[in-house]
């Protein structure tokens, strides 16, 4: 077998795989959200409740998402992703026989939020290392699988759910799960080119955490802040739009629609911040990613009528979509390449524990207040929190050449 090139043809069918399937497995992520509303009314739960099985699905898949990281840093893509792709199968069919709602949470959170995570930190992970002066667009193409199932899977799976409940369309994904994702992972035969980068070294945008005047450990900290902060705020249109339109008397199906629009815009920023991020770096893309969202969260608050949603919702997707991709970029910049496996999966790792917490939390901020009012308000306060740091590091960049 001919060894691997980056930037190569090899590269681009590597990078068309892995968009496959990121956007088969990120069913994971959203099957739940659409269901929230059927799982509510069966188990008879509060809206908090209700928001636990997305709670722990995200948990799984951002702790999940760190250790297989580290086992395709040592052993490569395709075993983790095999056993992962068995995992989340096993999750949908287990899920579809719960009969109380923390056995339907544990089922979502140890299987279908463990194994949809290798399809978001790990593949992404795997797909730079494919890639040196096109990385920015090839991390983002391949993150946009996660949004392609945003896109794709609620109207799906809202469909089956009204039409044949959501127990059977839980398991009906399962099956396509299994007979999709297993026959391409056994594609992914060669390893990445060894040559990318040699260990240790920089890319021309960013360089070492010693050039920021910060330790390794301290500069994966503030992206850890970073990425909870900026997700907590993300969470609160994504985990409950479709809730929030039914509460207004819209409909889940509404809500649906709205959820695809908002992640099918999110793609079309995904792409462009990749694009953006081969020119201007990682923390620059973040920066405007996570200015731009406050901005959209902002113009959710006086948002109750349906065209007006229907087009802050598709503002937000544009505006926040290129935020996650940003850490791998910046991750890759900052850090040696051989451990990009698992310090993006932590990346990624804290981006999921915002989501959430955010999303249980604005559950309760709901049951709390009655609305969803106070909730925009505490997403927006979160995002402050993503903007500073970006801000804050950004400056240093600008600073340290000054100062030596």
């Amino acid at each position: 077998m001919p060894p691997a090139i980056v930037d190569s043809p090899q590269s681009w069918r590597r990078l068309a795989l892995a968009l496959l399937l990121s956007t088969i497995g990120g069913v994971g992520m959203w099957s739940v959200v659409v269901a929230l509303p059927a799982v509510q009314q069966e188990f008879g739960v509060a809206r908090a409740g209700a928001s636990l099985p997305y709670t722990l699905t995200m948990l799984g898949f951002g702790i999940a998402g760190m250790m297989l990281g580290r086992w395709s840093d040592r052993a490569g893509i395709r075993v983790p992703l095999i056993a992962a792709t068995l995992v989340l199968g096993a999750g949908y069919f287990v899920s579809s026989y719960a009969t109380t709602l923390s056995q339907f949470a544990l089922a979502q959170g140890l299987l279908i939020g463990v194994g949809s995570s290798v399809t978001f930190g790990p593949l992404i992970a795997h797909v730079s290392m494919w890639f040196e002066r096109r990385r920015g667009i090839a991390v983002a193409i391949v993150a946009c699988g996660n949004y392609l199932a945003g896109a794709l899977w609620p109207p799906i799976v809202q469909h089956f759910i009204a039409t044949l409940g959501w127990r059977a369309t839980y398991f009906g994904i399962g099956v396509f799960i299994l007979a999709t994702m297993l026959p391409l992972a056994f594609m992914l035969r060669r390893p990445p080119p060894s040559h990318a980068l040699p260990e240790g070294a920089a890319t021309p945008v960013g360089g070492t955490p010693a050039a920021l005047g910060l330790s390794p450990n301290a500069l994966q900290t503030l992206i850890v802040v970073a990425g909870i902060a900026c997700c907590v705020a993300m969470s609160m249109p994504q985990v409950h739009i479709v809730a929030y339109c039914a509460d207004l008397g819209y409909g889940p199906a509404r809500g649906a629609q709205m959820l695809s629009l908002m992640l099918a815009c999110g793609i079309v920023s995904r792409i462009a911040s990749g694009y953006v991020a081969d020119r201007i770096g990682g923390l620059c893309t973040l920066l405007i990613g996570g200015g731009l969202q406050c901005v959209a969260l902002i113009l959710y608050l006086p948002s109750d009528a349906l065209v007006s949603l229907y087009v802050v919702s598709a503002l937000f997707g544009l505006f926040q979509g290129g935020i996650v991709p940003s850490y791998a970029i910046i991750v890759r910049e900052y850090f040696p390449a051989h451990e990009a496996g698992g310090r993006i999966g932590l990346a990624v790792f804290a981006t999921v524990l915002g989501m959430a917490l955010g999303g249980w939390l604005t559950g309760v901020i709901f049951d709390l207040t009655g609305s969803y009012r106070a909730a925009f308000v505490h997403g927006i306060a979160w995002n402050l929190v993503n903007v500073s740091i970006a801000a804050w590091l950004l400056m240093r960049t600008r600073a340290r050449p000054a100062l030596a």
